[in-house]
């Protein structure tokens, strides 16, 4: 975002901003004591982080700030320096160097902060030649951004993402660690990694008003599988793409009659075609294997719940009538999910065949067929060998540019043992509740 639009977006919010004599009056530095200035400095506060909050600054520049922000034909406010430096002695701005290392371990980081309260307060001059400084109130909005984010798109109480994922969520690196240090300082996320054939690092968030659970070995094969299912997303992007390259220029080449180029692309879009099935089928059996852990988890919440409400009944002696009705509620609330999971998987992705682009694709064939469309000159000498081989071309880039539907058909048989805990039927449950007040 440039300074110009900042600008404008000043002169909106603060009418009396082109104002010569309140200008100049704002535009002074503090002096006195704080009640003097300090409706100025709220002022200036206020301001900053309505900008910030605006334009989705998390991290701002304090030399931006005062040459480019406020600037008034040339006039800077004198008084900024002394701004950023109570915000920073109010908690409202934080240096990058005082962010927790959320990579460290709790041990690590708690040292820090004692480090950042021994030091005591820094300079004015320390905190304007910053290159970045964070404001808090942008932090804990893009905090509580980003774990709604995340917790609309996961049942569970907690999630593994990849920091490739919280990066492009965030809007950057520098965010996403800034983002990151609050959470972990706050007990609500840990970062970790996966060391295999490649190097990869994720974050487990919590959603709940507790602290996240300590990282499992489970946690680690969900964070290489989603990372899995991201290189794998990438790759069939640039697969698409290359393909769409060669499709338009065997079109191209098409139209202007160079059969042996266009030929070429057309064969480009078959190994393509290939490639993409390939690795579309690999995505679906990884993405599989995270839904099957996912459902697994679900499933061993519900069975952990109902060992609780065992011990509450013999607590409570709540009678059988009872709990036949808390189950009955339960197995409505278990079929109302499968068929929103059934309607869901109706949904038509990979198996699309879209017959209005292939019958389009043939209508171009033919107008370029149409166009491009050669008097026949008998070749002496011609033999029924060339004519074959001709005709064999012809067939091959049509087939080619019809071959738009790119479905994915191959079997998916996949077996999980040991890592499932399935919830009995509704007698089976009776059965095991009335054992249990036994």
């Amino acid at each position: 975002m440039d300074s110009k639009s900042v600008r404008e977006f000043i002169v909106k919010e603060v009418p009396d901003w082109d104002d010569e004599v309140v200008a100049t009056a704002r535009f002074k530095a503090f002096s006195g004591q704080r009640s003097d200035w300090e409706p100025k400095y709220l002022f200036w506060r206020d301001l900053i982080i309505k900008i910030a909050r605006h334009f989705g600054f998390l991290l701002i520049r304090p030399s931006e700030v005062k040459s480019d922000w406020f600037n008034r034909g040339g006039l800077t406010p004198l008084c900024i320096d002394h701004v950023l430096f109570v915000m920073y002695s109010e908690g409202d701005i934080i240096l990058c160097a005082d962010l927790v290392d959320p990579t460290s371990g709790r041990l690590s980081q708690l040292f820090k902060k004692v480090r950042n309260l021994m030091l005591g307060s820094i300079r004015t001059t320390e905190v304007i030649s910053e290159d970045q400084i964070i404001l808090t109130a942008a932090l804990k909005d893009k905090a509580v951004e980003v774990v709604k984010l995340l917790s609309d798109s996961h049942w569970n109480s907690s999630c593994v993402v990849t920091m490739w994922k919280l990066q492009d969520i965030c809007g950057g690196p520098d965010e996403a660690s800034a983002v990151l240090s609050y959470l972990s300082s706050s007990g609500k996320a840990q970062h970790f990694s996966v060391s295999k054939k490649d190097f990869v690092e994720g974050v487990k968030i919590s959603f709940s008003t507790t602290a996240v659970s300590s990282v499992s070995n489970l946690d680690h094969d969900v964070l290489y599988l989603i990372w899995t299912t991201e290189k794998l997303q990438q790759q069939l992007d640039v697969i698409d793409r290359r393909y769409e390259m060669s499709r338009k220029s065997a079109l191209t080449f098409l139209h202007s009659g160079n059969r042996k180029v266009a030929l070429r692309y057309a064969r480009e879009m078959k190994v393509g075609a290939e490639n993409r099935e390939k690795c579309s089928s690999l995505l679906n059996k990884v993405e599989e294997v995270l839904g099957i852990i996912a459902n697994a988890e679900s499933t061993k919440q519900v069975s952990e719940a109902i060992q609780i409400g065992s011990q509450a009944i013999k607590e409570n002696m709540i009678s059988l009538e009872e709990v036949d009705l808390c189950l009955s509620d339960l197995q409505e609330s278990i079929d109302s999910q499968k068929q929103v999971e059934k309607a869901l998987e109706k949904t038509p992705y990979a198996d699309i065949e879209d017959d209005n682009v292939e019958e389009e694709f043939k209508k171009l064939e033919l107008e370029v067929g149409n166009e491009n469309a050669p008097v026949p000159i008998p070749k002496t000498g011609s033999t029924s060998e060339e004519r074959e081989s001709e005709a064999s071309e012809a067939t091959l880039i049509s087939e080619a540019l019809s071959n738009l539907k790119l479905s994915d058909n191959s079997s998916r048989k996949l077996t999980i043992h040991n890592q499932v805990v399935s919830v009995e039927d509704k007698e089976r449950e009776t059965i095991e509740l009335e054992a249990a007040l036994g």
